[in-house]
């Protein structure tokens, strides 16, 4: 670009940084927020201030929230015996989406990797076992991706659990498919007919 577009050419390299978004469809899509200043830039400018500066994790589960415990770790209408681990928040989104779980969720953050030297301790699965042993919980459903990645950590899981009902997403989900890609009822089949590991 031109001299005196140094804040321009910054929001378009931020922009490209978003999935789905290259240098071009970023290009396109400032020009769409300049020409729709009042309506959406400063809206979105000061929703996504307001974000940076007030959302966190949850204490409890991992959920991303605005305030130490999310809505669904507080809701009593939430089935206290039941968590469904997910590898990351927008699975978590997902299966909220498909509204067919109620119980309570616990978010890895991630997957065991061998490869990229991750391990137990660098995703959130001491927690994990802690909140099981705490909470009363009787069934752990592991919905995490049906990767090889995704399955060594349910495997690890699973082993770290005995004594609890352990369960895992059943048909439905593809070999190498990831929960925030499915659609709402495959994910409902999916949970409902999840099997014993």
């Amino acid at each position: 670009m031109t001299n005196g577009t140094d804040d321009l050419d910054n929001l378009i390299a931020l922009m490209a940084k978003l999935p789905g978004l290259g240098p071009r469809s970023a290009r396109r899509a400032v020009l769409h927020l300049i020409k729709k200043r009042s309506l959406v830039l400063i809206p979105l400018a000061e929703a996504m201030h307001r974000v940076g500066s007030t959302v966190r994790e949850c204490l409890n589960c991992g959920n991303v929230c605005t305030s130490d415990i999310c809505d669904i770790c507080q809701s009593e209408k939430r089935a206290t015996g039941q968590i469904a681990v997910v590898e990351d928040v927008a699975d978590l989104w997902a299966m909220e989406r498909a509204n067919v779980f109620k119980g309570r969720y616990h978010v890895l953050g991630g997957t065991l990797s061998a490869l990229d030297a991750v391990g137990p301790d660098e995703l959130r699965i001491p927690q994990l076992l802690d909140r099981v042993k705490t909470e009363n919980v009787t069934e752990v459903i592991l919905a995490l991706g049906a990767t090889i990645d995704g399955q060594t950590t349910a495997h690890y899981i699973a082993d770290q659990l005995p004594g609890v009902s352990v369960t895992s997403l059943a048909q439905g989900v593809p070999v190498g498919g990831e929960l925030d890609y499915l659609d709402d009822g495959t994910i409902t089949a999916a949970l409902n007919a999840r099997k014993a590991l």
